[in-house]
C-alpha cells in the first residue's frame, strides 16, 4: 500500500509563501495536490504526470504555484507564492498509477495523504 505524507503547511499573511512537501513510500507516475476549503468541494490545484512530461494547474494557481517532484527521493512539492486568503484550505497530496484528463477529480486518485492545513490571513 502506497503511503503519502504531507508536510509544510502553516499560517501566513496574504502575499506570503509556503512550500508543501509530500513523501511517497514508492514511485507513482501521476501525482497531484488537491485542496478543500471549509464548506467547499475538494478541487485539484496542480498535477504532474512525469511519464508524459505533463504539468497542469488550476486557473487559480497559475502564475503563483509551482509543482515539482524529485523521483529519486519520491518527493512531491508545491511552492505557493503570493498567497491569498482564498487559498486557505486543507491541502492533500494524492497519486495514481493511471493518468486521467485534467482537471482530475477525487475519484481519479487512488492514494491519499492525510492533508496539511494552509491558512492565509488578510
Amino acid at each position: 500500500q502506497v503511503q503519502l505524507v504531507e508536510s509544510g503547511g502553516g499560517s501566513v499573511q496574504a502575499g506570503g509563501s509556503l512550500r508543501l512537501s509530500c513523501t511517497s513510500s514508492e514511485y507513482i507516475t501521476d501525482m497531484a495536490w488537491l485542496r478543500q476549503a471549509l464548506g467547499k468541494e475538494r478541487e485539484a490545484v496542480a498535477r504532474i504526470y512525469t511519464r508524459a512530461g505533463i504539468i497542469n494547474y488550476a486557473d487559480s494557481a497559475k502564475g503563483r504555484f509551482t509543482i515539482a517532484r524529485d523521483n529519486a527521493k519520491n518527493t512531491l512539492t508545491l511552492q505557493m507564492n503570493s498567497l491569498e486568503p482564498e487559498d486557505t484550505a486543507m491541502y492533500y497530496c494524492a497519486a495514481s498509477e493511471t493518468a486521467y484528463a485534467w482537471p482530475i477529480t477525487e475519484g481519479d486518485l487512488r492514494y491519499w495523504g492525510r492533508g496539511t492545513q494552509v491558512t492565509v490571513s488578510s
